[in-house]
């Protein structure tokens, strides 16, 4: 009787080695970006070269040139080719006393999912929302006003105005997403009420603005007017988490 071949297993394809390249990435990042909030790398002083970095903190190229990839998309550095890479802005030292410890990276792609996530959301809203909705929305960004003429922090008001424009959009994975996401916006939107706070109180102001920016598009049922201003407020609160002064636009 003939020998059965035998096929040799091919190995299962696993994610495993991302995920830890991953995660050294983001260690390196807030790394270089404690460093550069520090004021060892001051604006416009040249990092460190790719194989100096990787010797310095004991990790592959690849894993500097992850790190390095989502400081450039951060605004936190820029990179001239052959040249090097270049410190482009300053974060606040708040950010590194007050931020949860590791989290920094994690709350950077949260911002970005975010203006991708709310920003359909609110879209949808504006076309889909009803009198009971709108109620919803015009309650929670009053509550907002109430918190903040109290010198108040207003994370939750805050949550909820989000929550409730979600909820508008009449489509439950939204909602289902924005749950799953609930323990890092909470962080993000802490993190970003607090720095505001500790800034000014103008910049409190701005960000209420755009909150009445998002209210009036949602009431006058323009989703692409919805859209663009949910996804600019989002994309101003990320900068103003990574900025030390530079008041986001509002238009």
């Amino acid at each position: 009787m003939p020998k059965k071949r035998v096929v040799p297993r091919r190995p299962i394809p696993t994610t495993l080695g991302l995920a830890r390249s991953d995660k050294l990435a983001d260690r390196l990042y807030e790394q270089i970006l404690q460093r550069i909030s520090g004021g060892s790398w001051r604006e416009g002083s040249r990092l460190p070269a790719e194989n100096e970095l990787a010797a310095q903190y004991q990790v592959s190229r690849p894993v500097v040139r992850e790190a390095l990839a989502r400081l450039r998309a951060d605004g936190i550095v820029r990179s001239r080719r052959g040249a090097g890479s270049f410190v482009e802005r300053r974060p606040s030292r708040e950010l590194v006393r007050v931020a949860p410890g590791g989290g920094i990276a994690d709350l950077m792609r949260c911002f970005e999912f975010r203006i991708a996530l709310e920003g359909e959301a609110a879209a949808f809203a504006a076309q889909r929302r009803t009198a009971a909705h709108l109620a919803e929305i015009d309650a929670a960004f009053h509550r907002l006003d109430r918190v903040i003429a109290r010198g108040e922090l207003g994370v939750e008001e805050d949550i909820r105005f989000h929550a409730v424009i979600v909820a508008a959009a009449r489509n439950p994975m939204f909602d289902d997403a924005l749950a799953a996401l609930a323990a890092l916006i909470l962080q993000g939107i802490s993190l970003t009420r607090a720095l505001s706070l500790r800034a000014s109180g103008r910049r409190v102001r701005l960000v209420q603005a755009e909150h009445a920016k998002i209210l009036a598009a949602i009431r006058d049922e323009e989703p692409d007017a919805a859209r663009a201003a949910m996804r600019q407020h989002i994309e101003n609160a990320r900068t103003r988490v990574l900025s030390d002064s530079a008041e986001p636009s509002t238009h």
